[in-house]
């Protein structure tokens, strides 16, 4: 069960004569209640979100229509506990609808609009496919401003690694309803080139208005939702040498991030990039095997996010360079107006970088967002280093580049919040004896522990998975799985990729290719829980995320005839009452940067795990219609 810390908390800090800052609320997506009803051998499973607005104690009932007639109150009495029932007494004949209409002090108020039963265990999306192409990695925003979420699909084709030449599709970017309805599509052209490290698209309410915004970097000839092309349609800046490391690169022209309006796919505002790539052999550094190119690999290297770097409004962050000079330029999209708030830029170096930067070749193929210094207010977690609010470096840990980074509150007895990466150590970067795996102070960078020291560690995770031990378990390179101080206490699941919350209680489950698997800490051994017959990508499902029902995640994979998207929800009960999981602002800036390079899952800014406390209500305000619950939405 959750316990409850609260009054603990108060007493403590009055005693201590400390009064916490205060920050201001935070503009978060105003949602419906998200109702997801699935049809069971036994009944019908329905799940619905609690707000992060809602007050405490607020009830619900839940409602049940059959073949269109009136509806029938499934519950007794109001429910005050978890946002999920079964429903026994279900025709499993009949066409049926659910809805629920919150209680508040005894009174029923205005409810959600009837859903619809799922038949299968899953929601089938259908796509518009494209040949020779895959759906790819996905995010999910409100577009139209229902308060409901739209799915936005990259469609890839031929993609490469930076590493190596060749010539790629374009960029496919649509956009669709959850019930398949195509509202637009976007081609970067032929001179935007494909692969996990170069497009990195957010989709994001950045300007307040109800709706969600897409950005993303565009050259010439990209061709936006209503057929517009920015720039110069017939130039061709791909470098065409067959045979050179050269080839299909594109290593001159503009380069351009552009504001998208997420409902139209047109193009609102277009300005050049920051930065530019050159010089093309200014990118390299002690990152990775502490080397440098002048064929493109390391100058095209990017990653992006969303972050409240005022601690109340959401910025677009577009970054370049990984293994050496790293640079984000953070923006503002307000009233039509894209306008730069400030560049951090590491500096250029080259061999054998002794001049470099503490803050150079610290950046992984992933990022996260968090407050991590407590002050209302976002960082960029950029791996080995953090990047403060006002875009100055916060501290450098001067352990490298890795491929796995994991931010949150994962001990609840030590204060902040920590992080886990793993290190590449190889070549030339070996004689720094980095870790191979290392958790961190997420506000100071203090080592709290780590581990193998110059050892290559290609995947690690972090989740609580084992309730023996207090907090997160942390897993990846030589050993098993590690407790809070960084000892070995067991076997580790052969899994490091993404991991979910799926089943009735609190400690994570784990992801494959095919469904979710239970990590049995007694017998030290992977169950599976749920099969699906979708795919699961290399790098983890289309995207993951809180997105129906209460604060358990859903997956997006493809359909196995590539013609689908396919929404899997969990149908398990459980007794834990949290509030949606996307009002929590770092797990909601988890899911927008979820996509970045190699895929992560989200994370919240709380400790979410076995014998947790109550979850902290979230500092937030909601946008666009309101009703008389907290200004929340009925509908």
């Amino acid at each position: 069960m959750i316990r409850s810390s609260i009054c603990t908390a108060v007493i403590a800090t009055l005693l201590l004569g400390k009064v916490a800052p205060v920050s201001a609320q935070r503009q978060m997506e105003n949602l419906t209640r998200g109702v997801v009803a699935v049809k069971q051998a036994d009944g019908v499973y329905v799940g619905w979100r609690l707000f992060g607005t809602d007050p405490e104690g607020l009830a619900f009932n839940v409602y049940r229509t059959s073949n269109g007639g009136a509806p029938t109150k499934v519950n007794v009495v109001p429910l005050t506990g978890a946002t999920n029932l079964l429903d026994r007494d279900a025709d499993p004949n009949a066409a049926l609808e659910y809805f629920v209409r919150p209680v508040r002090d005894g009174q029923e108020l205005a409810g959600s609009k009837p859903v619809r039963v799922w038949n299968d265990d899953y929601l089938e999306i259908p796509i518009q496919p494209i040949e020779r192409y895959r759906p790819g990695d996905a995010s999910v925003a409100d577009l139209d401003g229902d308060g409901e979420y739209e799915i936005i699909l990259h469609q890839a084709s031929r993609g490469q690694d930076n590493s190596f030449a060749g010539i790629t599709g374009t960029p496919v970017f649509d956009a669709y309803k959850l019930d398949g309805t195509h509202l637009w599509r976007i081609d970067l052209g032929i001179n935007i080139r494909e692969g996990e490290h170069y497009t990195q698209f957010m989709v994001y309410d950045l300007d307040g208005d109800g709706r969600a915004e897409f950005a993303c970097k565009t050259a010439d000839g990209t061709k936006d939702g209503k057929g517009q092309i920015i720039g110069d349609k017939d130039k061709d800046w791909r470098t065409l040498n067959e045979g050179d490391r050269t080839h299909g690169r594109i290593l001159k022209g503009p380069e351009y991030l552009t504001i998208f309006d997420g409902l139209t796919g047109a193009a609102l505002k277009t300005v050049d990039y920051v930065p530019s790539r050159d010089p093309i052999d200014g990118w390299g550094g002690i990152g990775g095997n502490g080397g440098n190119d002048s064929y493109g690999n390391r100058c095209d290297r990017f990653l992006a996010c969303v972050a409240y770097l005022d601690g109340v409004r959401p910025s677009l962050v577009m970054c370049r360079g990984v293994y050496g000079r790293i640079v984000m330029a953070a923006w503002d999209w307000r009233d039509g107006a894209l306008t730069q708030r400030w560049v951090f830029d590491s500096g250029i170096s080259y061999p054998p970088f002794e001049d470099a930067s503490p803050y150079s070749g610290m950046g992984g193929h992933s990022l996260s967002v968090a407050d991590v210094d407590a002050d209302g207010k976002d960082e960029i977690v950029y791996h080995a280093m953090v990047v403060d609010d006002n875009g100055k470096g916060l501290y450098s840990t001067g352990w490298r580049h890795g491929d796995a980074m994991y931010v949150t509150d994962m001990y609840p007895d030590r204060p902040g919040l920590e992080v886990f990466t793993v290190h590449e150590n190889e070549d030339d970067t070996v004689r720094f004896q980095s870790p191979g795996a290392a958790m961190r102070d997420a506000r100071s960078g203090e080592t709290i522990w780590k581990h193998s020291l110059g050892i290559d560690v290609g995947g690690g995770v972090a989740a609580d998975i084992d309730p023996r031990h207090r907090g997160y378990e942390a897993w990846g390179g030589p050993g098993g799985i590690r407790d809070a101080d960084g000892n070995d206490v067991g076997p580790a699941p052969r899994s490091t990729g993404f991991v979910i919350w799926w089943d009735g209680d609190l400690l994570r489950e784990l992801v494959s290719r095919s469904g979710v698997s239970k990590w049995n800490w007694q017998e030290g051994r992977l169950e599976t829980i749920f099969s699906t017959g979708a795919r699961s990508g290399p790098r983890g499902p289309n995207v993951m995320a809180d997105l129906v029902g209460d604060w358990r995640e859903e997956m997006l994979m493809t359909a196995p005839d590539g013609r689908s998207l396919r929404l899997y929800t969990t149908t398990i009960p459980t007794e834990h009452r949290i509030h949606t999981l996307m009002h929590d602002p770092q797990y909601r800036l988890s899911v927008a940067w979820q996509n970045v390079v190699y895929n992560k899952p989200p994370y919240p800014g709380f400790f979410l795990g076995h014998d947790m406390a109550a979850p902290p209500r979230p500092n937030i305000y909601l946008i666009g219609k309101g009703d008389a619950i907290a200004g929340v939405r009925t509908q």
